[in-house]
């Protein structure tokens, strides 16, 4: 008997008991479903958070007020014994390897032109922005490098709060009203689009001292460096942090992050996520396997007769055995493309959701691989057991 043969006979019996084998699929159905769903979703959102902290470039690190040690969460409330100051950004700014600088000073604040008003985040910033944060200006400048603790009233205003108060005019040479004051607006950001769901491009930028006056506060909620080189981002973490130090009167009451850092965190994260996918598609697939197991089990005792013709007719073990682990391997492959089909059509449902949804084509391979040696090993102790029937007992059981 010929592979083609076997597999032939084989999708005959599955044919002839449908509903039966359908059922004995939905466990690999539902395991291999699940895997897709959840890989997609997680490998969605692993390349959206990339996505989303890479696009202010690689070479950065963050400086914020508080510690795990000393107050808790990082910078959530964001009152220290020592609060970061624009010393601190002085003092850091002359270490060797520290290519930009930027000290954040930021709320939430009205942005008013003659009758037009939007409430947007306000950042208090110097003139490295457009270098450290990979900001492009589109019309106009940015703001003017000078002393941190002065600065003129001028803004730049992101693209989206531009068009909410201009439209379609020049909005270069005119005047905002920001917090109150008068600002001069002298640049137009590029767009940017979104950071984890913030419109970054609805934002209003002016000199970090003004911002500091406008929220009445002397403290900074973030220092973000540019480093001129990457490499050295963990020699750098430890001479800010000693400077910081030695500053803070030998307390750690901040934290420092880098991307690298961060990303590895994140990396962590959605490997625990995929060791929770693997398990719930191990039990799935475990529940799959004992249902082939059971219904081919099943399956030998109601064939008993046939296989005892099959064997008085001159049907080899080895043919027996070939038949029942086609038939267990076909309905577990089954069971894996349903189960493709299930995972894709959510991943797709999910996606017109607007999830970020991505399916690696590995997962994709290792589902089908999977599913396959699911039916394989569920239809051996069966599939040996038919093939070891005695063909005259067998036929007696008519």
């Amino acid at each position: 008997m010929t592979l083609e043969e076997t597999l032939l006979h084989a999708g005959r019996a599955v044919v002839a008991h449908r509903l039966r084998s359908l059922l004995t699929m939905l466990g690999t159905t539902i395991g291999v479903g699940s895997v897709i769903l959840l890989t997609s979703v997680g490998e969605g959102v692993r390349h959206y958070l990339i996505s989303e902290f890479t696009q202010f470039g690689t070479n950065l690190m963050a400086i914020n007020p508080g510690s795990f040690e000393t107050s808790g969460i990082a910078g959530a409330v964001g009152v220290t014994v020592n609060p970061l100051t624009l010393e601190d950004v002085e003092a850091i700014d002359r270490l060797r390897g520290v290519s930009e600088i930027v000290p954040v000073a930021m709320g939430t604040a009205s942005v008013e032109h003659e009758s037009r008003s939007r409430d947007v985040f306000v950042y208090g910033v110097s003139h490295a922005v457009p270098r450290a944060w990979q900001m492009g200006v589109r019309a106009g400048r940015f703001l003017p490098a000078g002393d941190l603790r002065a600065g003129a009233p001028v803004a730049v205003l992101g693209p989206t709060l531009a068009r909410e108060l201009f439209g379609r005019a020049n909005a270069l040479g005119e005047h905002v009203r920001i917090g109150g004051r008068r600002f001069l607006v002298i640049g137009v950001l590029e767009s940017k689009g979104e950071f984890v769901g913030f419109d970054i491009d609805d934002s209003a930028y002016i000199p970090v001292a003004l911002a500091q006056q406008m929220f009445r506060r002397e403290e900074l909620q973030e220092i973000d460096i540019l480093l001129d080189n990457a490499g050295r981002a963990a020699s750098l973490e430890v001479e800010i942090e000693a400077l910081l130090r030695k500053r803070h009167g030998g307390e750690k009451d901040f934290t420092i992050t880098t991307q690298t850092g961060m990303l590895d965190s994140m990396g962590r994260i959605m490997d625990i996520v995929g060791f929770a996918v693997g398990g719930i598609a191990a039990i799935s697939l475990l529940v799959g396997a004992i249902g082939i197991l059971t219904i081919m089990w099943i399956s030998v005792n109601e064939r008993t007769s046939e296989i005892g013709l099959a064997k008085a007719l001159g049907a080899t073990p080895q043919q027996i055995l070939g038949i029942f682990l086609a038939e267990a391997t076909l309905l577990s492959l089954g069971g894996g493309v349903l189960g493709l089909v299930l995972g894709f059509g959510l991943a797709q449902t999910l996606r017109w959701a607007h999830v970020p949804v991505h399916t690696p084509l590995l997962f994709v391979v290792l589902a089908l691989v999977v599913s396959l040696a699911v039916g394989l090993l569920s239809g051996i102790l069966p599939a040996r057991r038919a093939a070891r029937l005695d063909p005259i007992e067998a036929l007696a059981t008519e």
